[in-house]
């Protein structure tokens, strides 16, 4: 049988695109220039695969209008003339604009060449479009993922301490956007773990986040960014421990333990060993706040064999005591050995009860820690054990041995 007359108009089109796919290209490639900005500022290379992706397009709208069942995955066809860097170096947004004037350079090419051939032309664009969509967001998710991985070994870096020259650069690919001050949040993974949430409080408080999950602990590495928020009395930069109270929510039910304050990133390791050290023993305080400082449980971590805790005790509290005044110390023993009694301490030490107080007020500029409550009692007396234990052994390694 002999074709019918609509079929005869099909091949003909079909054969008129063909030859004219080389000149809508070309033109398309000038619609480029004219139009948008961005391709005319690109380098040789790029517009180049721009062009050949444009040039894809074209050819695969005319394979799909003579069969629109052999090309069904388009992306493929079109994206695959492109260069991999190409996808990073051209938004979703300059794509849409590539297909938009590709689509109207055909449509001026082929008008009045029927409405069957801009139907097409049409529906063709719509696939291409969400096409593209998916090619970026495929991207986006694989992305994702690579960064969440790369912020896992990050922060996983940071906790172990094994730090290498490669951690400043991957910190950099993560768009990290904190500097100076950084500390250390660990608590517990929530049952409904809201990550975005998470961020965008952090980015509220002025601070950037790199986050890990670790099984039911969870990790926050925290950093003022650059722009810091004021607290509501306009009086400067929020401390961290209430960044940490702020940031609470986002953490499951259990202890919250807030790492020393360090000066930089790269020194976020030091924070790190002590707010796991702290959390490991946060449950020996009955009353711990939420969050608690790492340095408020020095007592438990110095029992539980922290060496970082035996050392700040003695470093911060025994040492700057002794150095100032032996009676400070004298005073502080006995003041704590009688059950933080004034007259019981006045009486040890043969000396008037304001005598007591006003020792106990050195004691507490000196140091910064207040003898008469029950907390920082612990933590004094703790610092005062382990100084004697170590002035001691320091007595013992520095006598000769008699000869015999």
């Amino acid at each position: 049988m002999p074709p019918r007359p609509a079929q005869m108009d099909k091949d003909e089109t079909l054969a008129w695109l063909r030859r004219i796919s080389g000149d809508l290209a070309t033109a398309t490639i000038q619609r480029l220039e004219e139009s948008l900005p961005w391709y005319a500022e690109m380098p040789p290379a790029r517009r180049s695969a721009v062009g050949l992706v444009a040039q894809a397009g074209i050819t695969s709208f005319i394979q799909w209008y003579d069969d629109p069942g052999s090309t069904p995955w388009i992306a493929s066809d079109i994206f695959a003339a492109a260069p991999r860097e190409l996808l990073r170096s051209v938004s979703l947004q300059q794509t849409l604009q590539l297909i938009r004037a590709t689509v109207e350079v055909t449509e001026e090419r082929v008008a009045g060449k029927g409405e069957d051939l801009r139907e097409g032309i049409l529906l063709y664009s719509r696939e291409v479009a969400f096409a593209a969509a998916d090619v970026y967001a495929r991207a986006a998710e694989a992305r994702g993922l690579w960064d969440a991985r790369l912020e896992a070994l990050v922060v996983d870096s940071i906790l172990t301490g094994e730090t290498d020259e490669e951690l400043p650069s991957r910190i950099a690919a993560l768009g990290w956007h904190g500097h100076g001050e950084v500390a250390v949040l660990v608590g517990t993974t929530p049952a409904q773990f809201d990550v975005d949430q998470l961020r965008r409080t952090a980015r509220k408080l002025g601070v950037d986040v790199l986050i890990g999950v670790q099984g039911s602990r969870l990790v926050l590495v925290i950093g003022r960014a650059e722009e810091p928020v004021r607290t509501e009395e306009g009086g400067g930069e929020l401390p961290f421990v209430e960044i940490a109270k702020r940031l609470e929510p986002g953490f499951g039910a259990g202890h919250l333990v807030l790492g020393p304050v360090v000066p930089a990133l790269v020194d976020a390791g030091q924070s790190a060993r002590a707010a796991l050290a702290g959390f490991a023993v946060a449950r020996a305080w009955r009353h711990a706040p939420r969050p608690v400082e790492a340095d408020d449980l020095l007592p438990e971590r110095a029992l539980a064999g922290d060496p970082l805790a035996k050392q700040t005790l003695v470093e911060r509290i025994y040492r700057p005591l002794q150095a100032h005044s032996t009676d400070l110390v004298t005073t502080l023993w006995s003041y704590l050995d009688n059950g933080r009694s004034l007259e019981a301490t006045a009486r040890e030490l043969f000396v008037h009860p304001n005598t007591v107080r006003y020792r106990l007020k050195r004691v507490s500029e000196v140091i910064g820690w207040d003898a008469t409550g029950p907390r920082e009692a612990l933590i004094l007396q703790t610092s005062l054990v382990l100084g004697s234990i170590g002035t001691d052994a320091t007595r013992r390694r520095g006598t000769p041995r008699r000869a015999s």
